[in-house]
């Protein structure tokens, strides 16, 4: 779906990856193209007996059969950061004034420190992309309605197979990316809504320079 090569030449994140923008929870790549991004609950279908096994294939199948557009599914495994979770757990420790509790506190945080010594925690997320191209160049408002359709059509679907189903706001889309471009920097510097602003602004003044173009 997205141009994700790196390119030969130098270039910055959102060309390589052609988008051109987000507004409004919606990804807006070129030739008309546009995302939403749901993030959903997995079904461990291991643990269901045989026949849900055989009922959610059923209903998996008449789905797909149904939606009518072709869905990318994303599997994300991230390394959870700890460092926040333990200075938490430090700040906790000052606080206790019952000795027991303190103690406590303090032979589990060496137990954290030690698991995450020798080992990842990592954790998973799961994305289904929803596409929309539109016939020619269309008024934002239309392409939201048509996307926010195709939403509701997976959304329906998905939860019919037992899945709870989360847009991924334009926040979280931006966010989304900037983990995997710049994992490092993700963690230490995490984007605001003022980062949104700006990208908003850059699309904004880029797109009314084209109009004028033409």
């Amino acid at each position: 779906m997205f141009a994700l090569q790196k390119s030969k030449s130098k270039s910055n994140s959102r060309t390589q990856i052609d988008i051109k923008g987000v507004q409004d929870n919606i990804l807006l790549l070129t030739n008309n193209r546009y995302r939403a991004v749901l993030e959903v609950t997995p079904v461990n279908f291991e643990l269901r007996s045989e026949d849900e096994q055989d009922a959610i294939i059923d209903i998996y199948e008449s789905f797909l059969n149904s939606v009518g557009v072709p869905l990318q599914i994303l599997i994300r495994t991230r390394e959870i950061d700890m460092d926040k979770y333990l200075e938490d757990l430090s700040d906790q420790v000052t606080q206790e004034t019952v000795p027991v509790y303190k103690q406590q506190l303090e032979h589990y945080g060496e137990f954290i420190k030690s698991l995450i010594s020798t080992n990842k925690i990592l954790t998973r997320h799961f994305y289904v992309i929803v596409p929309y191209t539109a016939p020619n160049k269309s008024d934002l408002d239309l392409v939201k309605e048509q996307v926010n359709l195709i939403v509701d059509i997976v959304a329906k679907g998905l939860g019919r197979l037992g899945i709870s189903t989360k847009q991924l706001s334009s926040l979280a889309l931006l966010d989304l990316f900037y983990s995997f471009y710049s994992p490092k920097q993700a963690k230490t510097q995490p984007l605001t809504a003022q980062a949104l602003q700006l990208v908003h602004s850059s699309f904004t003044q880029k797109d009314n320079k084209g109009d004028e173009d033409e």
